[in-house]
């Protein structure tokens, strides 16, 4: 007699019409099989890795030439901020006060005597160079007449000035075509006016700026000029090894403002040379007449515009016959400042790389206001 579980498994086991499966209807993939699917699954990873490679490299390459337009634009702000305030203190009765300088930072000679200007550009191959002088102080716009000479010891004053000890201030000649320096100086001891004794400045010998010796000795007469300068800031701008860098020379320090910068030049905007004229006329470089800015041409001067071209970090991938596309080629298309030729672009692929041009103008109101 058959038990009847053995019988349901016997059943169970077997296809229907009674037959048992064939082994080979039950097996794996194969070898073969797996070694296609790999292989194509390889080609999918390769085929998206590719993808991602060729996107990072578009993104970094679009994000190299924004950060390169935003880092342009900040650099020129800051240096139209720097320039617009060059000459604070160093004019005044409708005058340039000082056409020679002598200065001094502890016991460093800066300029003995030396032909001097509170705004100057020299042109050079690598990109212009600004230098611009200023002081701090927002009332280094008015004078105060001396009431007695001055060996630039001490400096007894026609009326008050609201000046610190430590503070900077400039003695400077009543006529300024004297061809006698302006002399700056760090006040050590400020004596008050009282009844009829006027306010008295003292210049001692641990001031920062009164223990240098100059050729000319320091002398004022009774109709000189003394400004406050709060303290005198020298910035230079310039380009070095390709980047644009701000340089304070009294400090000995510098850092870098702009990076792959390809050019950087300035021009002067300037009046007529008609007596009186106080309109902006003409755009000039800093050459020729214009190569010094000294008392003969600042009174024309206006403002400086400044531009900078920068370009991307990285060059961008050649096209499938091998050329460069990022801008298209010919000397036409080379990128430029206003009327002057193009900068530093004599390389063969110069036109791999993309490039932004930054401009700015800067009014120089302490030149404007001071001379009028």
């Amino acid at each position: 007699m058959c038990n009847s579980r053995d019988g349901l498994h016997s059943r169970n086991s077997r296809r229907p019409g009674g037959r048992r499966p064939h082994p080979a209807a039950a097996r794996g993939l194969s070898i073969i099989e797996l070694m296609v699917g790999l292989v194509v699954a390889l080609l999918v990873s390769l085929a998206v890795a590719n993808t991602a490679i060729s996107f990072t490299a578009s993104q970094r390459q679009g994000i190299g030439a924004t950060g390169a337009a935003v880092n342009s634009a900040a650099a020129l702000t800051a240096l139209k901020d720097d320039v617009t305030v060059a000459g604070l203190g160093f004019f005044g009765d409708s005058s340039y006060l000082c056409q020679k300088l002598n200065f001094s930072v502890g016991p460093n000679i800066v300029s003995d005597g030396a032909a001097f200007s509170p705004l100057q550009v020299q042109r050079t191959a690598a990109g212009d160079v600004i230098d611009v002088v200023f002081g701090t102080r927002v009332e280094s716009g008015a004078n105060v007449r001396l009431r007695d000479a001055s060996d630039g010891s001490t400096s007894t004053l026609e009326s008050f000035l609201p000046v610190a000890v430590d503070e900077a201030v400039l003695l400077a000649p009543g006529n300024p075509a004297s061809g006698q320096p302006c002399l700056v100086r760090s006040v050590t001891q400020v004596t008050n006016a009282t009844g009829a004794a006027a306010q008295v400045l003292s210049f001692g010998a641990t001031g920062l700026h009164n223990r240098g010796g100059f050729a000319t000795a320091p002398f004022f007469n009774d109709d000189a000029r003394i400004t406050q300068l709060g303290a005198v800031n020298w910035l230079r701008y310039r380009v070095v090894d390709g980047n644009l860098v701000v340089e304070r020379p009294l400090q000995g320090t510098s850092a870098i403002v702009a990076r792959n910068v390809v050019s950087f030049r300035m021009q002067y905007g300037v009046s007529s040379n008609a007596p009186g004229s106080t309109t902006l006329e003409d755009w000039v470089d800093p050459t020729g007449a214009f190569a010094v800015a000294d008392a003969s041409v600042l009174p024309r001067i206006r403002a400086v515009r400044i531009g900078l071209i920068v370009r991307s970090p990285q060059p961008e991938k050649r096209n499938a016959a091998g050329a460069c596309t990022a801008v298209d080629a010919g000397d036409a298309n080379k990128p430029r400042l206003w009327n002057n030729p193009p900068d530093n672009l004599g390389n063969a692929d110069w036109n791999c790389w993309r490039y932004r041009t930054s401009t700015i103008v800067a009014p120089l109101r302490n030149l404007v206001l001071g001379q009028q």
